[in-house]
C-alpha cells in the first residue's frame, strides 16, 4: 500500500505539476544518498513516455558550488529538470543556464519518501490555487513601497525598486521553476532599503535549525541584517552557521515571501515550510535568482507566522487572506 501511495505522488509530481509530454527529455539530477527518490520520478516520467536520463553526482559541500560541466551540459538539453538534492541548488548558474533555455525546472531540496504522499502534495490542488497566487503576485508586483508587520514585533520597511514578483504555482512553464510543493509569491527587495526588525517564529529550515522551539530577533539596517538576538542554541546555530561562509553578502536582505500551500505544514523542510498558508518567510544572501543585483555564498529563508502586508500605505494582506 505504501508503495502504491508513493508511486501516486511521483505520478502526479511528472504528470501533472512538470507536465511530461511523450519523447520530451528529461533529466533527473541526484546524488549517493537520494537515489531512490530519483528512480520513482525516472519512472513516472518514463511511463508519460519522456526520454529520461538520471545523473548521480557526489553530494553538494555548499550552495556555493555548482553542477559538474558534464552535468551542466545535459541540463542545457533538457526540456524537464528534476533535481532531488540534499541542499537548494535553484540559484547556481548552471540552472540559471538550463531554465534561459526553456527547461522546466523542478527543485525537490531535501526531499524525503514522505513527501510523495504528503498532503501537501497529494491533497493540493495546484491549478485550482494558482489564481490565487497569480492574484497575489499582480498585488506585490504592482507595489513599491512595503512593511511587514507580525504580532511578535516584526515590523520590517523595504521596497521593491518595481520589481516584478515571481509566481510558484509548482506548475511550470518553460524556463520556470518549480520548489514542489511549496506554493508561494516572492521578490527581491531593492538592496539597501530593508530597515527594522524581523521576529522569527515558526522555522528556519536550513543549518540544522528546523522549527524553532522560541523566536529569533534579526535587526536590519540597510539592506542588511546588522544583528541576530534570541533563540537559544538555534539562534547560535544560525548566527554562526552564517558567520562560517565568511560572506558579508550572507547577511543581504534577499527575499520576501508569502506561503500559498493550504496543505503544507511546517517540517523543517525548506519546500514544505515555504508555502505554509498564514506564514511568511524573509530569505538573506543570494537574490540574483529572484531578480535581484546580490551574489552570495548561500540563500537562507526564515519563516514566520501571522503576517501583515501593507503595500504603498495599504494592507494587502493578512495572515492568510488578500484585503487588496
Amino acid at each position: 500500500m505504501r508503495e502504491v501511495m508513493l508511486a501516486r505522488g511521483a505520478h502526479k509530481l511528472a504528470a501533472d505539476l512538470a507536465r511530461v509530454q511523450p519523447g520530451e527529455e528529461v533529466l533527473v539530477v541526484t546524488e549517493y544518498g537520494m537515489a531512490s527518490i530519483a528512480e520513482r520520478v525516472a519512472r513516472a516520467a518514463s511511463a508519460l513516455g519522456g526520454r529520461v536520463v538520471t545523473a548521480i553526482i557526489p553530494p553538494f559541500r555548499s550552495q556555493g558550488e555548482d553542477f559538474p560541466p558534464g552535468v551542466a551540459a545535459a541540463m542545457r538539453e533538457a526540456a524537464v529538470l528534476f533535481m532531488p538534492l540534499a541542499v537548494s541548488m535553484s540559484h547556481t548558474p548552471a540552472v540559471h543556464e538550463a531554465r534561459r533555455r526553456g527547461a522546466r525546472a523542478v527543485m525537490m531540496s531535501d526531499w524525503t519518501d514522505e513527501m510523495f504522499a504528503s498532503p501537501a502534495l497529494v491533497e493540493t490542488d495546484f491549478a485550482a490555487q494558482a489564481g490565487v497566487v497569480r492574484r497575489l503576485g499582480a498585488i506585490l508586483s504592482a507595489g513599491r513601497r512595503f512593511r511587514l508587520t507580525t504580532p511578535r514585533g516584526a515590523d520590517l520597511r523595504f521596497e521593491s525598486g518595481g520589481r516584478r514578483a515571481n509566481e510558484l504555482t509548482d506548475i511550470p512553464g518553460p524556463g520556470e521553476i518549480a520548489p514542489v510543493p511549496t506554493i508561494e509569491v516572492n521578490f527581491a527587495p531593492l538592496e539597501g532599503t530593508a530597515e527594522g526588525a524581523l521576529v522569527v517564529d515558526a522555522s528556519i529550515p536550513f543549518l540544522g535549525v528546523g522549527p524553532l522551539r522560541e523566536p529569533i530577533t534579526l535587526r536590519v539596517e540597510r539592506g542588511f541584517v546588522t544583528k541576530v538576538e534570541g533563540g537559544g542554541e538555534q539562534g547560535k546555530r544560525f548566527r554562526e552557521g552564517v558567520a562560517a561562509h565568511n560572506d558579508p553578502n550572507c547577511w543581504n536582505v534577499a527575499e520576501f515571501g508569502i506561503g500559498l500551500n493550504p496543505n503544507a505544514t511546517i517540517t523543517g523542510r525548506a519546500l514544505m515550510d515555504e508555502g505554509v498558508m498564514n506564514t511568511a518567510h524573509v530569505a538573506i544572501g543570494t537574490s540574483r535568482m529572484l531578480g535581484g543585483a546580490v551574489t552570495a555564498a548561500a540563500h537562507y529563508d526564515m519563516v514566520f507566522w501571522e503576517p501583515t502586508l501593507e503595500a504603498d500605505g495599504k494592507i494587502v494582506y493578512r495572515g492568510d487572506t488578500i484585503l487588496a
